[in-house]
């Protein structure tokens, strides 16, 4: 028996939904991502978010104002997953008296700072120096969103300052844990790779698992046979060549198009046995792939 469709009410809530957050969007993006120290990872973080705010949006008689509710309900999210998958750097930080020299500007080194540094820092000194010195919200705007206070969010700021100077690198890789790809499943990364950019239909159709499923992130789902039409839209592309390559210690596909030196997006394979049982494709976050470092394997490019 199938399931009964979506109701045509509540798609169309959630695509003005994700319409009214759209523009805030990359810079929720580049808070995850420096909290977490993977900007595949803040993605998921983003995405878990935005469907809290889809559903608490709905039990509330008026908009909140948006941009500080959605930095809360992300950084809270966040938070969640860094207790759940990393466990190191999230203490909070009880609240302190405020420091004399506390600096309401944004520090333009910390600016420039690579996106994994951050994680060599306690959470709330991360939450302050990211959403003042990277994103340039206001102080009050920070408590807001970390659920602190004022001098407290100074405090931080001060101490995360001094400490992302003095080490410039985490210790760790937030990542470093995750399961490297076996060697049989990069041969069908490579498979899959190479069958797409021949256009082989077919021969890609036929190496999904019968119920495999499909993530067009901030898109859409689908599962088993409705898959199919992802396949059917590609081939009137005639412009995107797929590179298998490396980011954030991962194989990954870089979807390159025209003479561009980096890739205009990614996506992401899990297997079942020697089967693809799902994939993960971010042609409509291409926000994240300015946050990535993607490396080609040998001369893929």
């Amino acid at each position: 028996m199938s399931n009964p469709p979506v109701p045509v009410e509540l798609s169309a809530a959630r695509e003005q939904f994700l319409a009214l957050v759209g523009e805030l969007r990359p810079e929720l993006h580049r808070y995850c991502a420096r909290l977490c120290g993977s900007a595949i990872d803040g993605e998921d973080v983003v995405q878990e978010a935005l469907a809290k705010a889809f559903y608490a949006i709905s039990l509330q008689p008026e908009l909140p104002p948006l941009k500080p509710w959605l930095f809360r309900i992300a950084h809270n999210t966040a938070i969640d997953f860094l207790r759940r998958y990393e466990r190191r750097f999230v203490e909070p930080m009880a609240d302190v008296p405020e420091p004399s020299l506390a600096d309401a500007g944004a520090d333009p080194e910390v600016m420039r700072a690579a996106l994994s540094s951050f994680v060599a820092l306690p959470v709330s000194q991360r939450s302050a120096v990211i959403l003042k010195d990277v994103l340039g919200h206001s102080l009050e705007d920070i408590a807001t969103a970390t659920g602190t206070t004022v001098p407290a969010v100074k405090a931080a700021l001060v101490r995360g300052r001094a400490n992302l100077r003095a080490r410039a690198q985490p210790d760790f890789t937030p990542w470093r844990d995750r399961a490297e790809t076996s060697t049989d499943e990069r041969a069908l990364l490579g498979r899959y790779v190479s069958l797409f950019n021949a256009r082989d239909w077919e021969g890609v159709k036929a190496m999904l698992l019968e119920e495999c499923r499909l993530d067009l992130v901030s898109k859409s789902a689908r599962r088993g046979k409705a898959v199919g039409l992802y396949f059917t839209n590609y081939a009137k592309d005639t412009e995107s060549r797929f590179v298998l390559g490396t980011a954030e210690g991962r194989d990954v596909i870089g979807v390159f198009r025209g003479d561009g030196a980096r890739p205009a997006y990614i996506i992401l394979l899990d297997f079942d046995g020697s089967e693809v049982a799902l994939i993960r494709d971010y042609r409509y976050v291409t926000y994240l792939t300015g946050e990535l470092t993607f490396e080609p394997y040998g001369d893929a490019t």
